[in-house]
């Protein structure tokens, strides 16, 4: 898997995916270097080597939502959560629920250091200058008006699709946390990958020069 490769060369502690194909086709898949903790619509694979100790927290969302404490051997604790936000799909035909928004958003968000991002299948130019129409962002602006969230992006379109022969693009994956946080957080998204998204990744700094890699 590209995604598990980039991480590596990249040298990331954490590969957050959403909706990995190699689950959805029914295939089996480790790696040496990263040990795989799978959701439902989500996996998160942390690095086999890494110095960071994470602990995974059940707080709801069907799968769609991994939560995982991670603590530093200062004994430094953050939150990081993993989020595929997207309707359920039903003999291929996409339903009206998002497993997402049911997590249970109010306790995910009482550790004051916490950084988010996945698929967030919403669309607005509050992220996403270049945005085509306004859709799908209830959910996501007021998760982040109510818990004082911003995002962070290079500005770098994430997905690319094609429909009646015209490709566009958007900005659907990224990254929101504390504003105290962001100025610790360096993106840079890779675009050369095998899937209609974007790899996005996120570097995370503190003064003690200890951090985690995304």
């Amino acid at each position: 898997m590209m995604a598990l490769e980039t991480g590596i060369v990249w040298g990331a502690d954490v590969v957050m995916l959403q909706e990995p194909y190699v689950e959805r086709e029914g295939y089996n898949i480790s790696h040496p270097g990263y040990r795989l903790i799978r959701g439902g619509r989500t996996m998160t694979a942390v690095r086999r080597d890494t110095h960071l100790e994470f602990s995974e927290v059940d707080k709801g969302g069907e799968g769609d939502v991994q939560v995982f404490d991670i603590r530093y051997p200062s004994g430094r604790k953050m939150r990081l959560v993993n989020v595929y936000d997207q309707l359920r799909q039903e003999g291929g035909v996409r339903s009206q629920g998002r497993s997402a928004q049911t997590a249970r958003w109010s306790e995910i968000m009482e550790q004051e250091k916490i950084l988010l991002g996945g698929d967030w299948n919403a669309h607005s130019d509050r992220w996403d200058p270049q945005c085509p129409p306004k859709r799908d962002v209830n959910f996501l602006e007021n998760l982040m008006d109510e818990y004082d969230l911003i995002d962070v992006t290079d500005g770098e379109e994430t997905n690319s699709s094609t429909r009646n022969g015209e490709t566009s693009g958007s900005l659907i994956d990224f990254f929101i946390t504390k504003a105290s946080m962001a100025d610790r957080l360096e993106i840079s998204t890779e675009l050369t990958t095998t899937s209609d998204h974007a790899i996005v990744c996120a570097q995370l700094r503190w003064d003690e020069g200890e951090g985690v890699k995304v």
